[in-house]
């Protein structure tokens, strides 16, 4: 390379390094990454490591919270997801990121074949589910819609600026029964055990899957990251093992193809846990079997079981690279519909540690029951099913089957109501987003396009005379936030930490 200097380095590179070189120039694949794959899939790695020079797949899930009828038409158009209800794939020129409809929280963006995670889990209304590793927060998000606001869903980030970001998508969602904690997994342990009925394990891991789709991922990938990912595994699924009920499951994915974190790491669970067995997930004929032949030593009874779990490649799926397994435990399976809490300890009076601090006390809701008669249509959109509780002058509604918040370093408790300032409510941005246009004596249409970009700027907006006091903006029907009304003029309650530039 110091004889041929800058003259045509590329191919000089290309010509002594060969093929291998070749695919790390135009994909950015590790040289140790293409070769293991190559000893894993034989005459399969060619097509695979092919799949590398394509592009991305790009998805989104419509969110059942919101979109109970017919998508908006332009979503409509979209290609379905076939292993996901309500996913779409889209083309990167779309944007529907930008799109007000993403802030109204009628879809979630979503790697595709993330999508089969909450598709497996499946979890009903009434249940605990349990996302452990939950940032960002489509998983947790597609979890919830299948739970129609009944049950409690925990969601869970060890790291505390993920942690908010989860939080921040849970509110767009319009999510009530959630709560999402900040905690070790080893140290929910002891709060939660054999209390849910399910659990997503969407592990940390070296990410081989997103190399088409994170330059990150790439770059800071090595073998030895790949075995320390591996240890870190166990300890999660260990900890997930032990807040699980009888009769309960466990999803746990990856998003990446090394056997180290997903056929051995399944494999040494169902060594150290004899009470779990593999079931085959749901939309599994979908995807490529799990290979038994890369679970290393093991009982030939684990063997078969792996042959349950699955794996989407890139180069056969309409997706990037992920790993899937559903883990059963032996048991009688809860009924998640009876009427008892069956809650892990009392409810006590104290703050919990985390990002909202207070002092829980019994709520003085003067000030809520003056916004209901005043706003709500129908009041038991917000009473069903769960309890208020206040912390400093924050107003919360906790879902019915949470149990003590002491000691649990929590970042959301709940829906939050809003604050209760000289005894009156000022209703949060979360309460905008969980409500819909039915529910409310009072809305404001402003549309998808010129208005809601003024809206979401945080602009004032003018509205009839008629109107007065608290307003929920809607665009397309769909809630957006909160204004409040005077003398023809809407002044924009959208939070500033989102308004757009």
């Amino acid at each position: 390379l110091l004889v041929l200097g800058c003259v045509r380095k590329q191919e000089a590179i290309l010509k002594i390094k060969g093929n291998n070189m070749e695919i790390w120039e135009k994909t950015g694949l590790p040289e140790a990454f293409t070769e293991k794959m190559k000893r894993l899939l034989g005459d399969e790695a060619e097509v695979f490591l092919e799949s590398y020079r394509e592009e991305r797949r790009y998805g989104l899930r419509l969110n059942p919270l919101k979109c109970r009828d017919e998508a908006p038409e332009w979503i409509r158009t979209l290609k379905k997801i076939p292993w996901a209800e309500g996913g779409y794939y889209y083309e990167e020129a779309l944007r529907p990121g930008k799109h007000p409809l993403h802030e109204a929280g009628l879809y979630y963006i979503q790697e595709p074949s993330a999508m089969a995670v909450g598709a497996a889990m499946a979890p009903k209304p009434g249940e605990r589910i349990l996302d452990l590793c939950a940032a960002p927060g489509g998983k947790s998000t597609h979890l919830a819609g299948y739970m129609a606001q009944e049950g409690l869903l925990v969601c869970n980030e060890i790291h505390p600026a993920r942690a908010k970001i989860l939080s921040q998508n849970v509110e767009r969602m319009g999510i009530a029964n959630a709560v999402v904690t900040n905690m070790e997994p080893y140290a929910m342990t002891g709060y939660f055990e054999e209390f849910f009925d399910g659990i997503v394990v969407d592990a940390p891991c070296s990410g081989e899957g997103m190399f088409r789709k994170d330059e990150n991922a790439r770059t800071e990938w090595s073998p030895e990251h790949v075995a320390l990912c591996a240890e870190r595994q166990e300890g999660i699924l260990d900890c997930a093992a032990k807040m699980l009920r009888a009769g309960g499951r466990i999803v746990y994915s990856t998003c990446t193809f090394s056997p180290e974190e997903n056929e051995q790491t399944v494999a040494r669970f169902l060594s150290r846990h004899p009470e779990f067995h593999t079931e085959k997930p749901e939309h599994a004929e979908f995807f490529s079997s799990g290979r038994p032949e890369w679970a290393g030593t093991c009982d030939t009874g684990i063997l078969r079981e792996i042959s349950d779990t699955v794996r989407i490649w890139p180069h056969l799926a309409g997706g990037e690279g992920h790993f899937l397994a559903f883990l059963k435990k032996e048991g009688e399976e809860r009924n998640a519909q009876r009427t008892e809490t069956d809650l892990s300890g009392k409810r006590k009076k104290k703050a919990w540690s985390g990002e909202k601090k207070g002092i829980a006390v019994q709520p003085d809701l003067a000030g809520y029951e003056e916004f209901c008669r005043e706003f709500l249509a129908d009041r038991e959109v917000l009473n069903a099913r769960r309890k208020f509780e206040t912390f400093g002058e924050n107003l919360y509604l906790l879902p019915e089957e949470m149990p003590e918040l002491s000691g649990l370093r929590i970042l959301r408790p709940g829906l939050h109501v809003g604050t209760i300032k000289k005894g009156r409510l000022e209703p949060s941005h979360a309460l905008a987003l969980f409500l819909k246009k039915e529910d409310v004596k009072q809305s404001f249409e402003i549309g998808c396009k010129e208005a809601a970009d003024r809206y979401l700027k945080g602009e004032t907006l003018p509205v009839p005379e008629s109107f007065r006091g608290w307003t929920l903006v809607t665009a397309d029907g769909y809630s957006l936030g909160f204004g409040k009304a005077d003398r023809g003029i809407l002044k924009n309650h959208y939070p500033k930490g989102l308004r757009r530039p």
